[in-house]
């Protein structure tokens, strides 16, 4: 049965090759298809299938995109240099230098440990910036390696589904619209948006489907419409229509707090033509057919999108009040929209250039690598998100060039995409001949002019919070490096200690001779110098450096008495060795330094039958109190559960009420239970779990109930070590938008 459901992936991957790229030699595809069975052979995808078909199914979508061959062969061992005993130079042997190195780079795109998510984050973007610049091709498989994961999510653990989600919204559709990837981006974040706000995304379904007659039905009779106008013009046109992936309706619906029956543009059509003239040619019959919306016409033909992507789009009504998108585009254009980079094979054809791209395509992924350097990690992947998947103007310099910039840009962005020098000379900014502030927000077609001066002192810190793209934040962070060292550090050291002092710290405990070696490393500065100028120039965050510094000197704090401890108990456990008569057998018990196995010490004893109460879910850090029950050991509580309160004065069981403690060796995690109330609204349950998975709390279950007043109370059930662990979560579930009240379940 493995046998057959592998040989008829295989059958369906070798036509879609035959389809999208005949020339395709399927003698090699088919060796390295039998070479990747062999490899995986017994090894199982969580499904249950064998894992080869996973192989298969991302070649498949790289047979989809009409990659070449070298990829296909790449897709089908992609996984074979990290989970099998093929090597480098096996794959190099049998099918050359390159399929070798497209594997192996798919390969180091693995993911490492690191200290936080956005230093992992960071990291790994970085690794794929670099292999987009190498060779296109390993970012390429690796978008379709997430897909055919994100396509199987269903068989992962919930927490594993939230964090893959997440990040596959953050990293991976982000670059897959950036790389021109359309139909895999919309995918991409559909299957992300199941998981990460499943009550939204059936909302969006559920709704969509009983309109589908309906939607239908407008669709079709706009189309006959449209078809009929352009026959009847002698315009050879193809006209599709669609309705909007669920992901565009739900962020509209969030971005602009609409209800699902507020959402008017629900329908989408394409006209694709042969050749540009015909595109303005159909957007005048479209404007005469139905009524343009103002404000909502864009043209990506004469100012293409950095991905190559181009279309004339209007927003029109129909007859019936609908509003609905056209987009207008040639063939060539369609089929860049749909696969981007990956659609250059189809029409550059000279397979000489494999690896895609000249330097002026992507420009961006060197920017972006550039972008990197002098910043924190949270900073970076924070702007990043600005830079890949922001919303974009379109400027003219006075001499007609454009420049593209992210939404809401500014005079400083465009001085700095013209260059360094231009950025830290300007003085003032005109704007179609006017004079403007440098937090003039710039819009699509305006003519911008810069006004520099040699004797200008060079950028203001304030300039940080008016910039708006990457870019020009890095530009000017490093500005500051270069030029105003001294004014940095002691920039840097009086924010620092401002922070440190707000956390109730000083310097001197923190340059103690014993703790000053650690608290650097914490903070990965080589000297406190070093870090106060990183803080003052922009490249480091005050508060985070000074947070790391608290966590180590905790730390090193806890390690000293747990050594105290510990020297504490040898000496005492000497002692009673010396005179084992005087101690009797539950006092030495008592003394015994094994870990209790509930993580609770009951009146001295470490092994007792111990269960924790659901009605008040106690953690370490909480004080508790214990109860004798009837054949079931004792139920810890928390010392101000109501129910222990009540039970402790109750005649005839306050003797059963005994004294109890946690295990201060104990490694356990413990269940408890948050009570969350906040204003209802599209988005909540998805900014809750983002919450829980960026602090890697772990979520055992989850329930919502929506209340009659407009609000909706929901109870989580959480995995931690500690109370401090609960409070800094809950601190954290309390700044979520909409969110008045976060509560522990107390009985």
């Amino acid at each position: 049965m493995a046998e057959e459901i592998i040989e008829q992936g295989y059958r369906e991957l070798a036509d879609t090759i035959l389809e999208h790229n005949p020339g395709v030699d399927l003698g090699r595809v088919r060796a390295a298809f039998e070479l990747a069975d062999r490899a995986h052979s017994g090894q199982k995808r969580k499904a249950g299938t064998p894992y080869v078909t996973h192989c298969v199914a991302a070649a498949q979508i790289c047979a989809e995109m009409g990659l070449d061959e070298d990829s296909i062969v790449a897709a089908l061992l992609h996984d074979c240099i990290e989970d099998t005993a093929i090597t480098h130079e096996d794959i190099a042997r049998q099918f050359g230098a390159e399929v070798a190195d497209i594997v192996e780079g798919v390969t180091k795109l693995t993911r490492v440990q690191f200290t936080s998510r956005e230093d992992e984050q960071m990291e790994n973007l970085r690794k794929m910036l670099m292999a987009m610049a190498k060779d296109i091709r390993v970012i390429l498989i690796k978008i379709a390696d997430r897909l055919h994961n994100m396509r199987t999510m269903e068989y992962m653990v919930a927490q594993k589904q939230l964090e893959k989600s997440l990040e596959t919204m953050e990293i991976y559709a982000p670059i897959a619209h950036r790389l021109g990837l359309q139909k895999v981006k919309w995918e991409l974040e559909d299957l992300s948006l199941k998981y990460l706000d499943p009550d939204g995304y059936r909302e969006i379904i559920t709704y969509l489907d009983s309109k589908a007659d309906v939607l239908n039905e407008f669709m079709s009779d706009v189309k006959k419409k449209i078809t009929d106008r352009l026959t009847e013009y002698s315009i050879h046109a193809t006209v599709q229509s669609r309705i909007k992936h669920t992901y565009s309706i739900y962020r509209k619906m969030y971005t602009q707090k609409r209800g699902l029956d507020e959402i008017f543009d629900l329908c989408a059509f394409r006209v694709i033509v042969d050749d540009i003239p015909d595109c303005y040619n159909v957007l005048g019959h479209i404007h005469d057919m139905f009524r343009p919306v103002p404000g909502r016409f864009k043209d990506y033909i004469a100012t293409p999108k950095p991905n190559g992507y181009q279309s004339v789009h209007t927003t029109v009504l129909g007859e019936e009040g609908i509003m609905f998108e056209v987009q207008i585009r040639t063939w060539e254009m369609h089929h860049m929209a749909e696969y981007g980079v990956a659609a250059h094979w189809k029409y550059k054809q000279g397979m000489g250039n494999k690896k895609l791209g000249t330097e002026e395509t992507f420009a961006w992924v060197r920017r972006l690598l550039e972008n990197q350097q002098d910043t924190e990690a949270e900073e970076y992947i924070r702007t990043l998100k600005v830079d890949l998947f922001a919303d974009e103007v379109f400027v003219f310099t006075p001499n007609a060039d454009v420049i593209n910039l992210p939404a809401g840009a500014t005079p400083i962005d465009f001085a700095y995409a013209i260059h360094s020098a231009v950025g830290n000379s300007m003085t003032g900014a005109k704007v179609n001949g006017r004079i403007v502030g440098f937090d003039y927000q710039l819009k699509s077609g305006e003519i911008v002019e810069v006004i520099t001066s040699k004797n200008a002192k060079g950028p203001s810190r304030d300039w940080m919070k008016l910039a708006k793209s990457n870019q020009a934040r890095t530009k000017i962070r490093q500005w500051f490096k270069r030029e105003k060292r001294e004014e940095n550090v002691a920039h840097g050291r009086a924010m620092f200690e401002g922070e440190i002092k707000r956390l109730g710290l000083t310097i001197a405990m923190l340059t103690a001779e014993h703790m000053l070696p650690h608290i650097l490393e914490k903070v990965r500065f080589n000297s406190l110098e070093e870090m106060y100028a990183a803080i003052g120039y922009g490249g480091a965050s005050a508060q985070k450096c000074a947070n790391r510094a608290r966590e180590e000197l905790v730390h090193q704090d806890r390690q000293q008495a747990e050594r105290l401890a510990a020297e504490r108990a040898e000496k005492e456990a000497e002692e009673k060795a010396e005179a084992p008569s005087a101690l009797d057998a539950g006092v030495a018990r008592a003394g015994n330094k094994k870990r209790s196995v509930s993580g609770v010490i009951v009146s001295g004893m470490t092994e007792c039958m111990v269960k924790f109460a659901k009605c008040c879910t106690p953690v370490p850090g909480d004080p508790i109190v214990g109860f004798i029950t009837r054949g079931y050991g004792v139920s810890v509580h928390r010392s101000d559960c109501p129910n222990a309160v009540a039970g402790a004065q109750r005649p005839g069981e306050k003797d059963r009420w005994i004294k109890v403690s946690w295990d201060p060796d104990s490694l356990n995690t413990y269940k408890t239970s948050l009570d969350l109330i906040a204003k209802d609204r599209p988005g909540l349950a998805m900014d809750v779990t983002t919450v829980m998975a960026t602090a890697k709390m772990n979520i055992l279950g989850m329930t919502v109930n929506v209340l009659p007043d407009g609000y909706t109370k929901m109870n989580l059930v959480v995995e931690v070590r500690t109370q401090s662990e609960v409070t800094t979560i809950m601190n954290k579930l309390n700044q979520v938008q909409g969110v008045y009240q976060v509560s522990r379940v107390s009985g």
